[in-house]
């Protein structure tokens, strides 16, 4: 198998390529722009893994990405290359525009016009649902609840793109879908709810399970360390790791002739929901500290829940999440430690 990986570089990438590596009969090309924090340490990280050809170029280049898919004809494109935080978005909505809708649409195109029959698994994401203010909330101490979707959102949720972030990402996901109607491609689309484990350099914007496991460990340091949240830290989202991930996109291509042109809602269900009080809660016993934090408001378009029904991508892909979200945890920290 030839697999082409945009974004290769990042968390998620770098995961599925290192994994890719360990089949030594697979060819490998990894198209990253190295803009990202973390890309070139993933990259010098990956080179030690196995040989892979490496290109530094960017998806908004629409004559480079054709020239790789030319050239390389992968049997599997996995389109992670993205703008990935709402906050940037806001900032610099253009780029966000640029990165994810004309970069992902230089990447279809690609494929249209010189590898049609290629796969292409494109990752997406849950804030295309929009902000679900519509539901009705109710509290406990440590988390926000919504018995309308008791074991979590399931692909028939209505699409409501909200910020710059949602819109591009939404406008995206649609072409995935509609190129798969129109031109017949083969296209899969993910949309996440939270991932985390090892390669996640995780920041204040994006990767929050990486991002807090950070604070703690900066506290277990210093006592005094302070840190900031948005919102009162009942958010709930449902936590996928790392290997979890690996297993679901390097299964995906084997059912493309069922799953061509569907979307999946994925993350680590219902089991694995956990909102930052609680995670804070788990870290402040598993690492005997007190952590100090000062709330700010909550931040544009956040989603007070989103918990992914698994149910379809489990029955479509053979795939159940299997890294409990207290061991996963676990792992991330002593990642993080080690780095």
């Amino acid at each position: 198998m030839r697999y082409l990986i945009t974004g290769g570089c990042g968390f998620l990438g770098s995961n599925i390529a290192a994994e890719i590596l360990k089949q030594k009969q697979n060819e490998l090309a990894i198209y990253d722009n190295l803009t990202r924090k973390g890309g070139e340490e993933n990259l010098h990280w990956l080179q030690n893994q196995g040989n892979f050809s490496f290109y530094q170029r960017d998806t908004r280049d629409f004559s480079a990405i054709c020239e790789v898919v030319k050239t390389f004809k992968p049997d599997v494109i996995y389109h992670l290359a993205g703008q990935v935080a709402m906050t940037t978005s806001i900032a610099d909505p253009r780029l966000d525009f640029e990165t994810n809708v004309l970069g992902s649409f230089n990447v279809l195109e690609a494929i249209r016009l010189f590898s049609p029959k290629t796969t292409l698994v494109y990752s997406s994401t849950n804030k295309v649902y929009g902000d679900l203010e519509f539901l009705t909330y109710t509290q406990t101490p440590s988390r926000y609840c919504c018995q309308q979707f008791a074991q979590g959102f399931d692909e028939h949720l209505p699409l409501d793109f909200h910020s710059p972030y949602g819109c591009s990402k939404g406008a995206a996901d649609q072409y995935m879908l509609d190129w798969a109607r129109m031109f017949h491609l083969n296209t899969i689309v993910f949309r996440h709810s939270s991932m985390y484990g090892a390669r996640q350099f995780g920041t204040y914007d994006q990767g929050w399970i990486s991002w807090f496991c950070q604070q703690a460990l900066e506290t277990q340091k210093n006592p005094r360390h302070q840190f900031t949240i948005s919102g009162n830290g009942k958010q709930v989202r449902d936590v996928l790791h790392a290997q979890d991930m690996i297993a679901l996109y390097l299964a995906a291509p084997r059912y493309i002739a069922h799953a061509r042109g569907q979307v999946f809602n994925i993350g680590g269900g219902m089991e694995n929901s956990l909102s930052l009080l609680e995670l804070f809660q788990f870290l402040e016993k598993e690492l005997n500290i007190q952590l100090h934090y000062t709330q700010l408001p909550p931040r544009a378009s956040d989603q007070k829940i989103f918990v992914a029904d698994i149910t379809k991508a489990s029955q479509t892909f053979q795939w159940t999440p299997r890294i409990d979200k207290w061991e996963g945890i676990r792992l991330m920290l002593k990642w993080l430690k080690d780095e």
